[in-house]
């Protein structure tokens, strides 16, 4: 075999390794390379499952075992010049801004914060800022390849409610404190803030009405999502055994519950997206809302 003049083996076996790296890709992160015809966030790890659903803003969720999956709680701190100081507690999960778009890893990720329903910023780290005017926060836990981490079907999430009570902080409960283990934990948050709703027997239009029971800590029927139509009519029918509220998230809609006396709630169905009911004081999750 005849070498170019000067070429020795040494720096042609440097070129031919220079080649290869570029071609197979190197670094520390994880790549972001896939096949054609595959997605982002179908191709980057193998953690948990992909679900074929998505939350409000479009985004896949990713399946983990509860005993695997992280957890978060939320602290907002009124801010001396307005708006909230936000803190997060988090188990099993880090923050990892150095990874953002490579490969869902477990236990890493950033949050995102859902202010009043919306999209409205992202936290590579414990602390963030929400300003003035917001009524619930919802702090949501996300991969690095911006899948939503999630437990039996619904993010890993936590909802704060902001009262604007100066000197008072929200917090969320502690995770495991909702019905669905580690996702939502939604629970009994203080500081209720919007005008509770009274009870009304519903419109005549009164679209679909749907009965649920609470006994204890049981929910009769058992945990589901109601799937509805954008302009549909819901008429929600609470009955429990102690006084509680209802709320119904990103619609700000509140119901206030008597010991044995059945309660109605009527909505229009006018904002897309998922959303959950639950009650404060007992901290169940009784419903979610799938609106299309």
């Amino acid at each position: 075999m005849t070498r170019p003049p000067g070429v020795t083996p040494l720096l042609s076996l440097t070129v031919v390794l220079a080649a290869a790296l570029t071609l197979t890709g190197c670094g520390g992160r994880a790549t972001t390379h896939h096949k054609p015809g595959t997605t982002h966030q179908e191709a980057t790890g193998s953690s948990g499952t992909l679900l074929p659903a998505r939350d409000e803003t479009g985004h896949r969720l990713r399946e983990l075992p509860a005993a695997d999956a992280p957890t978060v709680r939320a602290e907002a701190r009124p801010d001396p010049e307005g708006g909230w100081n936000v803190h997060l507690a988090v188990e099993r999960f880090r923050f990892t801004p150095e990874s953002t778009g490579g490969a869902a890893l477990p236990g890493r990720g950033h949050a995102r914060l859902l202010v009043d329903g919306r999209e409205t910023a992202r936290m590579y780290g414990p602390w963030g800022y929400v300003p003035p005017g917001a009524h619930t926060l919802t702090v949501r836990l996300h991969a690095d390849d911006h899948t939503v981490w999630a437990v039996s079907g619904s993010p890993v999430q936590t909802t704060v409610r902001l009262d604007g009570t100066p000197g008072t902080p929200a917090t969320s409960p502690a995770p495991g404190a909702s019905a669905t283990p580690g996702a939502p934990a939604t629970p009994a948050t203080p500081g209720a803030s919007v005008a509770p709703v009274p009870t009304s027997p519903p419109p005549a239009d009164a679209g679909r009405t749907v009965t649920l029971t609470i006994t204890g800590k049981t929910v009769e029927p058992p945990l589901s999502r109601i799937e509805l139509k954008k302009g549909e009519r819901l008429t929600l029918r609470v009955t429990a055994d102690r006084a509680d509220t209802v709320h119904v998230h990103g619609y700000d809609r509140e119901l206030r519950l008597s010991p044995g006396t059945p309660a109605t709630l009527t909505l229009l169905a006018d904002r897309t997206g998922l959303f959950e009911v639950e009650t404060h004081e007992s901290g169940l999750v009784l419903t979610q809302l799938v609106v299309r």
